[in-house]
């Protein structure tokens, strides 16, 4: 863990153990995502289709029957 300082133009200089832990370098642009007062730094992933592709897979399951009952309701 590290800490770092804003400086007057409301930049951060991420340290070394972060950048590498994160896989990036000069130029690379990231994600900032802020979730309950804590802010995540991601890399930007170069396709968002392959970065979400099968992140649900087995873990999304309806109830049996449950999309010919919903349907069958409209």
């Amino acid at each position: 863990m590290g800490t770092v300082k804003l400086s007057s133009k409301n930049q951060i200089v991420i340290p070394k153990e972060g950048r590498e832990t994160l896989g990036i370098k000069a130029g690379d642009e990231l994600l900032v995502v802020s979730r309950r007062g804590i802010v995540y730094l991601l890399p930007k992933p170069k396709s968002f289709v392959q970065a979400l592709k099968g992140i649900a897979r087995g873990k999304l399951r309806y109830p049996r029957n449950y999309l010919k009952k919903e349907r069958a309701s409209w």
